[in-house]
C-alpha cells in the first residue's frame, strides 16, 4: 500500500495525474516550445476548463506564475501606490503584509490571534489601494466566511480586493463580484505537483495596473503583471513556464468538470464533518478552531499538544501522512488536508485511526 498524503501542500496527487503524466511523456509535452501552437492549445484548454469549473466571470483573466507567494510581490508593485490593508490571522496573511513593508510601501494590518478571525466590523475608516485577506489560512485552519468578503467590498468600494484561495480553490464557491483578484497554488486542492501559481484578475485590476504603468509607478520587469496579462491574452507567457504543470492543470481541471464541482464540494463537506464530529468527542485531541463557523473544510487543524509527534508517527505507520503544525505551532498541532483527491473511504479510515489514538 502506498502512503496517502494528507499533508496541506504538497499533498496527494489527483488520482488521474499518473495517467496524464504518462500521456505527456509519450507525446513529448515536456519538450515543446512555449511559443508553439501545441502549448497555446493546452494553455487555452486550461483557461477554458478553469472558467467552467469555478464559474469564472468573463471579465476575469487567468495568468500563470511560478508560485502563489510570488504574486504578493507582483501585486504590491502593480497596485499599491498609497497604502494597503491586510487582515492577518495566520502565517501566510502575515507574510503578504511583510512583503509589502519590505518593498517600502505603506501598509496597515488588522490582526487576530491564531485560530480566530479579525474583526471585520471594526476596520479602519481609511482609503486603501489594495486589501489582502486569506479565505482559508493554511497555517491555522481558519475559514473566512464569504459574507465578510462582501462586507469588505461594501466598506471599501474603491480598493482592490485580493483573495488568497491557495488552500480552497477550486472547492470554494466564490462570488467573484466581491473580489478583484483570486490566487492559488496547484499543489493543494488541485492535486498537482508543485511549481505553478494560478492568478485570476478582473478588468478593474488590469485597468489599475495599466494606470500605474502609465504613471511610471510600475517597474518594467519581464514578469510584471501587465506583461503576464498581455502574453496570457495570446495563451503565452513572457518566458518559459512550467509547461508540464500547465498541461497537467488543463487535464485535471477537465477531469474535475466531468466529476462535477457540486459533487466535489459536497464530498468535501461530508469528509470535514466526519473529522470534526470525531474530534469534538475525542478523549485527548480537539479541533484547534473553536468557532465552528470558522472551521476550514479543506485544512483541518488538530490541537494535539505534546502528543503531536506520537500522532504523526502513529498515522505514518498506517501509511497515512499528515502535516505538522506550521511556524510557531510546529510540534503542537497536526494539519490534515481535505482535498478533492482524498476519497470518502480514505477519510473514514483516517478518522477511525485518529479516534483510536490515545
Amino acid at each position: 500500500m502506498r502512503n496517502v498524503y494528507f499533508t496541506p501542500g504538497p499533498s496527494a496527487l489527483y488520482f488521474t495525474v499518473e495517467h496524464h503524466l504518462k500521456q505527456a511523456l509519450k507525446q513529448g509535452i515536456a519538450s515543446v516550445s512555449h511559443r508553439s501552437d501545441t502549448f497555446k492549445a493546452f494553455f487555452a484548454e486550461a483557461e477554458s476548463n478553469l472558467r467552467t469549473l469555478v464559474q469564472l466571470p468573463d471579465d476575469y483573466q487567468l495568468v500563470f506564475t511560478h508560485s502563489a507567494s510570488e504574486i504578493w510581490e507582483k501585486m504590491t508593485d502593480a497596485f499599491v501606490a498609497g497604502k494597503s490593508l491586510h487582515l492577518v490571522n495566520g502565517a501566510f496573511a502575515g507574510k503578504f503584509y511583510k512583503v509589502v513593508k519590505d518593498l517600502g510601501k505603506q501598509a496597515d494590518s488588522v490582526e487576530a490571534p491564531w485560530g480566530e478571525l479579525p474583526r471585520y466590523a471594526a476596520l479602519p475608516d481609511t482609503e486603501y489601494d489594495l486589501i489582502g485577506l486569506v479565505h482559508n489560512e493554511t497555517s491555522t485552519g481558519v475559514k473566512t466566511p464569504l459574507a465578510e468578503i462582501g462586507r469588505l467590498r461594501q466598506q471599501y468600494p474603491e480598493a482592490l480586493i485580493a483573495l488568497d484561495a491557495v488552500s480552497s480553490l477550486p472547492v470554494v464557491d466564490l462570488n467573484y463580484a466581491d473580489t478583484d483578484m483570486v490566487y492559488a497554488s496547484v499543489q493543494k486542492a488541485f492535486g498537482l505537483p508543485a511549481g505553478l501559481g494560478v492568478w485570476l484578475l478582473n478588468d478593474r485590476a488590469r485597468q489599475r495596473a495599466m494606470a500605474m504603468e502609465q504613471k511610471g509607478l510600475l517597474r518594467q520587469t519581464l514578469h510584471n503583471v501587465t506583461s503576464l496579462i498581455n502574453q496570457a491574452k495570446n495563451h503565452q507567457t513572457p518566458s518559459t513556464p512550467n509547461i508540464l504543470g500547465i498541461y497537467l492543470f488543463a487535464k485535471v481541471t477537465g477531469d474535475m468538470i466531468d466529476r462535477g464541482i457540486r459533487q466535489i464540494r459536497n464530498d468535501g463537506i461530508y469528509k470535514a464533518a466526519i473529522m470534526y464530529n470525531m474530534l469534538d468527542q475525542h478523549d485527548v485531541l480537539r479541533p484547534f478552531v473553536q468557532d465552528k463557523a470558522l472551521r476550514s473544510d479543506t485544512i483541518i487543524v488538530i490541537d494535539s499538544g505534546p502528543r503531536t509527534h506520537h500522532l504523526l508517527d502513529y498515522l505514518a505507520r498506517h501509511k497515512m501522512i499528515a502535516g505538522n503544525g506550521y511556524g510557531k505551532m510546529k510540534g503542537k498541532q497536526v494539519r490534515i488536508a481535505n482535498f478533492p483527491t482524498h476519497s470518502k473511504e480514505q477519510f473514514e479510515m483516517l478518522a477511525d485511526l485518529i479516534e483510536k489514538f490515545k
